[in-house]
């Protein structure tokens, strides 16, 4: 067998058949890495027949003056169970890439090895993988809890064919229910309007999302949600609710007049309150009422992907959060797809799930909506020229070119 370059008609229909494809690893996503000055091939390890047995993309980049490094984006697709396979595999890998100067390739291969229930992971049997890639020669990188990896070691997924409203935490259903009253709505957008999320992202992800959006969806594999608010509405559905909460303010005032359980005085005393902010959100509403409707509070893009979906850009407006926006974006996101696909990814969470870990809010809102959190094996990678490799771990070099704060 031997490593050689594919036609993308070639990649494409290997894909296609692969267990193991991804929207990383496609032709599409190589497009939009070689707008970020990377270069890249489609490689296939073949027989003497032709017929493929392993396929990757591969990006490359230049890394100091004369060496490169490569990424296989969500690892590549390959039978990891075949050590005879993966063997052959990488010897080739190698011998094909060591030429063209690449120290290493990187992957990151879509593997769950585990899911986390009540906060604890429960290992399944690809967590022997572990081990083989690290008796193949590879390098094992250290396990991230939180995002210091090139992609999250721990995804949030919805089962969207038995998902259900009912089952989402009850903070979760408050905040779906309260932004509803607020005179939400979604709508899809196109790549035009991504610029209206400007003050929501800084210019150079509006700039890498133009581009995604651009490419994606010129075979219909990305959506572009919007969440926008009509203030006209916000005021009518929150003056109807004034009202019926100032109807039970009523009632409650009446009763506290026979009775001193202090059940009743907390139950008027929360009315009191509730009637307070319902008065100064009609208020809030009016004043922007006058100045505009319509309002971008809220959006994300989707890539769909056979049986999948993934939420690979998601933000809302600070200056709006007490919309809950957000919460009222991923419903809708839900509610979108639930017929038409089996799973929704919600993207990354933090692998430490105590009550001190910085992103348990993030972790919180993600698995509010009912989803299940499953761990990825993680990072590893094929050195191709071990000397050069330790001298860019050594110097440095590795760590600036991988510090997610430089991109």
């Amino acid at each position: 067998m031997r490593i050689k370059e594919l036609t993308i008609e070639e990649f494409n229909n290997f894909c296609d058949n692969s267990p193991l494809q991804n929207y990383m690893q496609s032709s599409e996503y190589a497009r939009l890495m070689g707008e970020y000055h990377f270069s890249y091939d489609y490689i296939g390890l073949v027989d003497n027949q032709g017929k493929i047995h392993a396929a990757s993309l591969i990006l490359i980049k230049k890394i100091g003056i004369n060496m490169k490094y490569g990424y296989a984006p969500k690892g590549f697709l390959i039978n990891y169970y075949d050590d005879s396979l993966v063997r052959t595999f990488i010897e080739e890998l190698k011998a094909f890439y060591i030429k063209k100067n690449v120290v290493f390739i990187k992957i990151n291969p879509e593997i769950v090895v585990s899911e986390v229930i009540s906060n604890n992971t429960v290992e399944n049997p690809n967590i022997r993988l572990k081990k083989d890639l690290v008796k193949f020669g590879f390098v094992k990188l250290k396990d991230n809890l939180y995002f210091e990896s090139i992609e999250p070691r721990f995804n949030a997924y919805v089962d969207l064919k038995n998902v259900k409203y009912s089952n989402y935490s009850k903070t979760n259903r408050n905040k779906v229910n309260n932004a509803k009253r607020k005179g939400l709505y979604m709508t899809l957008g196109e790549e035009s309007d991504i610029s209206s999320l400007n003050k929501m992202l800084d210019g150079k992800k509006c700039i890498y999302y133009r581009k995604l959006y651009n490419i994606f969806s010129e075979h219909n594999k990305v959506d572009l949600f919007l969440v926008k608010i009509n203030f006209e509405d916000y005021v009518k559905l929150t003056e109807k609710k004034y009202e019926e909460e100032e109807n039970n303010n009523t009632l409650l005032n009446e009763i506290l007049h026979r009775s001193h359980k202090k059940s009743d005085i907390n139950k008027k005393m929360a009315s009191d309150v509730l009637l307070v902010s319902l008065k100064n959100e009609i208020v809030k509403a009016t004043e922007h009422l006058q100045k505009e409707n319509d309002i971008i509070v809220a959006g994300a893009l989707v890539i769909k992907n056979k049986n999948r979906v993934h939420v690979v850009m998601n933000t809302y407006s600070k200056e709006f959060a007490y919309l809950n926006a957000n919460y009222f974006l991923y419903d809708q996101i839900i509610e979108y797809y639930k017929e038409k696909y089996d799973y929704l990814d919600l993207g990354g969470v933090s692998g430490d799930f105590k009550e001190s870990n910085p992103y348990i809010g993030l972790n919180r809102f993600k698995m509010g909506f009912n989803a299940s959190i499953y761990e990825y094996i993680g990072e590893f990678d094929v050195v191709l020229n071990k000397l050069n490799y330790e001298y860019l771990l050594s110097s440095g070099k590795l760590a600036q070119v991988f510090n997610k704060s430089e991109d």
